[in-house]
């Protein structure tokens, strides 16, 4: 391992988010050992879509250091804001350019993502009756959970913890994974 830079995860938070798609990723990368930011796109405190409110730990402008990780959780409008957001869609392809995980869960993927031109070319899953967003040459899955190479797309909701298990998987190591399962009941 040597000096090999921690696994850093950045979670993006704007009004109008899906709160279970950004708590649980969240919460099973921290218990994974990876270090895990909330991302305030648009400030400190983000409101989700059922009107709970989240503090992030940073917020998007003053972001500082390198991520090997970010997850866009569904839920709208804060797909949408997340999609309009310049510095969003900055801080997501600067991971990927670096050979980082790009993972999208629910509307996130149909509508940041294929906004951004990030499904092309890609397998990919999405929120039922959102894939008609995405471009003709991604090749949408009904999987739960979707791994192409270093795009982890997911369905919604319901599948967050599988989701969440799947990156704690790639980013700290199958066996960590297999173990949160177990100890969490998954």
């Amino acid at each position: 391992m040597g000096n090999q830079a921690p696994a850093r995860a950045a979670i993006l938070l704007a009004d109008g988010f899906e709160e279970i798609e950004a708590a649980t990723p969240a919460d099973v990368l921290r218990r994974a050992g990876v270090e895990t930011v909330l991302v305030g796109v648009s400030g400190l405190r983000a409101k989700g879509s059922r009107g709970v409110v989240y503090a992030a730990d940073a917020e998007l402008a003053e972001l500082r250091g390198d991520f090997s990780l970010a997850v866009i959780p569904g839920g709208m409008p804060g797909a949408r804001n997340i999609a309009d957001s310049a510095a969003a869609r900055a801080l997501v392809e600067k991971i990927q350019g670096r050979g980082g995980i790009v993972a999208a869960i629910c509307a996130a993927p149909a509508v940041a993502l294929a906004a951004w031109g990030l499904l092309s070319g890609k397998k990919a899953t999405c929120y039922p009756g959102m894939e008609g967003m995405f471009p003709p040459d991604a090749e949408f899955s009904p999987e739960r959970v979707v791994v192409d190479g270093k795009l982890v797309t997911s369905r919604g909701p319901g599948t967050a913890l599988e989701f969440s298990l799947r990156l704690a998987g790639l980013m700290a190591g199958d066996g960590i994974a297999a173990r949160l399962a177990g100890e969490m009941l998954a």
